[in-house]
């Protein structure tokens, strides 16, 4: 009994999470509404984790990092201590709906410059330590777009990823709404 209470609901949740998405929705079944674009801002920082050691504690790495801007690898000073670092973006994936208005605010933490891009994007822009970079642009077809920093290649790499606009029927809503035991 206490499993099919649970099971009436979660119908119920869903019933009225579809109707929060369909609401427009005529009697037609044929009938849909889809979720507008909306704009998304999104906060974003321009890092670099560093990490430091000793050769008494870990020896010191005997490969070289990939070569660029991107990873730093500092020989042990005369105290034997060691330091590794790279830059990223955080976040370094975004998810937003096709044709949503994206506004970027990015702040430089670590490094000087960051050049950068964003694959169909956003042709250029820089970002500086101490300040803030605000972008804003319109999310293409769905798909996956990367956006780098040319200074900081190749680590200091993210993923944009547009994503198709939902659309729910208003036949989806009717189902839903009878096997929660209401009628749509």
């Amino acid at each position: 009994m206490f499993i099919r209470s649970i099971a009436a609901v979660t119908l119920t949740a869903v019933a009225a999470l579809v109707l929060a998405v369909a609401t427009g929705c005529g009697s037609d079944s044929e009938t849909s509404a889809s979720i507008e674009p909306t704009t998304r801002t999104i906060y974003m920082e321009a890092v670099e984790p560093k990490g430091t050691t000793s050769v008494d504690k870990e020896p010191f790495p005997a490969e070289a990092l990939p070569e660029g801007g991107g990873y730093a690898l500092d020989e042990p000073d005369d105290k034997g201590n060691w330091v590794v670092e790279t830059y990223t973006w955080a976040p370094d994936e975004i998810v937003v709906f096709e044709g949503d208005t994206v506004n970027l605010e990015i702040i430089g933490i670590n490094g000087a410059s960051h050049e950068a891009s964003i694959e169909g994007h956003v042709d250029s822009f820089v970002v500086e330590r101490g300040k803030l970079t605000s972008l804003s642009f319109v999310a293409g077809a769905p798909g996956v777009y990367k956006y780098i920093c040319t200074t900081h290649s190749p680590a200091m790499t993210g993923e944009l990823h547009p994503t198709p606009g939902m659309s729910v029927t208003h036949a989806t809503f009717s189902v839903v709404l009878q096997r929660s035991g209401r009628s749509g």
